[in-house]
Parts: C-alpha cells; sequence; structure tokens
C-alpha cells in the first residue's frame, strides 16, 4: 500500500495503482460530476471527510493491458485551500477543471496549477473547461494562460457527456506514458494539440 494512500484512507487496502489522476479546480465548477459521467455505474468512491476528499478506483484498457487507475477528487474544496500533501504524491497526470459560465474559475487556474507544480513537479496537464453546454459560445475564447503553457484544453459538459470520456482516457493515457515512458510523453502531448488544431481552427 502507498504511503499517500496509507495517511489519507488509512482503512483501506489496495495495491498502489499503475496510474495516479487528480484533479484541481474551484469549488462547484463540476469535478466530481465529470468523474461520476466518465465511471458511470462502475465506481467505487472512498471519502476521506476530514480533508474533503474523494477517491475513485477504475480499470482502464490501454492497448489491450488492464491498466488499474485512481482517480483523485477534491470533492467540497474552496478556493486555493491548501491540499494535503498526499492528494499529490505519486500523481501521473491532473485535470485542471473551471467552470465556462464564471470567468474567475478560470483566473484561479494559476493558483491551483502553482500547487500542482509546488508539489508534484512536471507532470503531464490537461485543462478542461466544463458546463460548456451553459455558454457555447466559450469555444471562441482564446486562454492566454493555456495557450503559454501549451496544455491541451477540452470543452466538457458532464450534464450531457460532451467530451468527458475523451479527457479521462487521454489523461489516462498520458498518465501511464509519463510513468512508464517519459521520453514519449512530449510526442504524445504534441499529437493532441496537433488534432485539436485540426478540430478547433481559428
Amino acid at each position: 500500500m502507498s504511503q499517500e494512500n496509507n495517511e489519507l484512507f488509512p482503512s483501506r487496502q489496495y495495491a498502489k495503482p499503475d496510474v495516479k489522476l487528480v484533479l484541481l479546480g474551484d469549488s462547484a465548477v463540476g469535478k466530481t460530476k465529470l468523474v461520476e459521467r466518465f465511471l458511470l455505474k462502475d465506481y467505487n468512491p472512498i471519502t476521506n471527510s476530514t480533508f474533503a476528499l474523494t477517491l475513485y478506483e477504475h480499470t482502464e484498457n490501454l492497448s489491450g493491458k488492464d491498466v488499474q487507475v485512481t482517480i483523485w477528487d477534491t470533492a467540497g474544496q474552496g478556493c486555493f485551500d491548501a491540499l494535503h500533501p498526499s492528494f499529490f504524491y505519486g500523481a501521473d497526470a491532473a485535470i485542471l477543471v473551471f467552470d465556462a459560465t464564471r470567468k474567475e474559475t478560470y483566473q484561479h487556474l494559476e493558483e491551483w496549477h502553482a500547487q500542482l507544480i509546488s508539489q508534484r513537479g512536471q507532470i503531464p496537464i490537461i485543462v478542461v473547461v466544463n458546463k460548456q453546454d451553459l455558454n457555447p459560445n466559450i469555444t471562441r475564447t482564446q486562454f492566454k494562460w493555456v495557450k503559454e503553457h501549451n496544455y491541451p484544453i477540452y470543452y466538457t459538459s458532464a450534464a450531457k457527456g460532451t467530451n468527458v470520456f475523451r479527457v479521462f482516457q487521454e489523461a489516462i493515457k498520458l498518465g501511464w506514458t509519463h510513468k512508464n515512458n517519459p521520453d514519449d510523453v512530449m510526442g504524445v502531448i504534441v499529437g493532441l494539440l496537433a488534432k485539436q488544431a485540426e478540430e478547433n481552427p481559428e
């Protein structure tokens, strides 16, 4: 059992996952709904109420191999709350989420990002604009901070399921590649950015 899981979920006994994925973003941007939409009924939430954290276990098939994934959600966290260091420990990839209807949640991404980098260093990151169905024109917006960092960005709707599976599958793939073939990560990211440029030409 890994050290970070032992600290935050001491009563839970399970093997260290192949991929650890963390979600970051302001409260009420829809992080939990995104996870639940992705996993549908196939998930086992384990909650630590003290630190307002929920861990989900999932098995993803990558090129014929079953990969054990844990998804860590900052359920109920307010802006910039200091997260337990174990939340970040061993993370292989991260999803930064903001709300298409609340500009301030995008502005706060830099703070969440800084917390992630300070605790975990450079790992693959995907940015998600959630609730796109409530603000369809958001896809025309240029997000300077995201572009400067060359992070893949996806427009999602947890309510409708738009791009949700794609986001998690790409994040898990990036995490797996980062952990097992780190020299190949940039190639995967460049491929994602190229695909997005084709789908959303400026």
